[in-house]
């Protein structure tokens, strides 16, 4: 199995969601061993996407999307934000005395490049920018790792035993949090914070 290179969430439309994207930023890079300076930046990034949308107005009830993706091949780290909004995202260049609308500067200044485009179901805008990320190394069989990175066909020690995850979806916690369940081969579902570590391995035959 290829090393998960790419994950995606859905937040709620609150200002908790940006320290909420950040923490699963943090957990990826983490996974793909990102050095301090991607991260650094790619946090700052991550929360200027994630702020600009949660201030866009748009109809009752939508969320906010996130994707975060590292390419290998490329050298790249990816951040996308979606939201239900109108209007297109412009670079102001501010006076000395503002203390407002630099947001979309720091991402032009930190990144290696950033666009828009309408999202697919014809409605919204996604902002994405890339940073320059070309430190990706090989990932150990088994190993440590944040719950919110696990994926279905993994194997995940638990209750002492090796066992196959058949299914992964995410969910928000009654306390503001975000929980992964795990479907597993045998036994109940695993119910874990996003950030808990848990031990993984590729799924082989037994």
């Amino acid at each position: 199995m290829a090393v998960p290179n790419e994950v995606t969430c859905r937040l709620p439309r609150h200002n908790s969601s940006v320290p909420r994207a950040r923490a699963l930023l943090h957990a990826m890079l983490g996974e793909w061993r990102m050095g301090e300076d991607v991260r650094d930046a790619a946090e700052l990034v991550l929360s200027e996407l994630v702020t600009n949308a949660l201030r866009v107005s748009v109809p009752k009830g939508r969320q906010v999307g996130v994707r975060i993706e590292h390419s290998g091949a490329e050298g790249l780290l990816r951040l996308e934000v979606s939201d239900a909004g109108g209007g297109w995202p412009v670079v102001r260049r501010p006076d000395d005395d503002e203390t407002r609308g630099r947001g979309l500067l720091l991402v032009e200044t930190l990144t290696h490049r950033w666009g828009v485009r309408r999202r697919a179901c014809g409605f919204g805008k996604t902002v994405w920018a890339e940073l320059k990320a070309s430190d990706l190394v090989a990932v150990p069989a088994e190993r440590e790792v944040a719950a919110v990175t696990v994926q279905a066909g993994q194997q995940v020690r638990v209750w002492g035993l090796w066992h196959t995850v058949r299914s992964v979806r995410g969910e928000r916690s009654p306390l503001g949090g975000f929980t992964m369940v795990l479907g597993m081969d045998e036994g109940p579902a695993l119910r874990v914070d996003a950030a808990e570590p848990l031990t993984v391995r590729d799924g082989r035959p037994e």
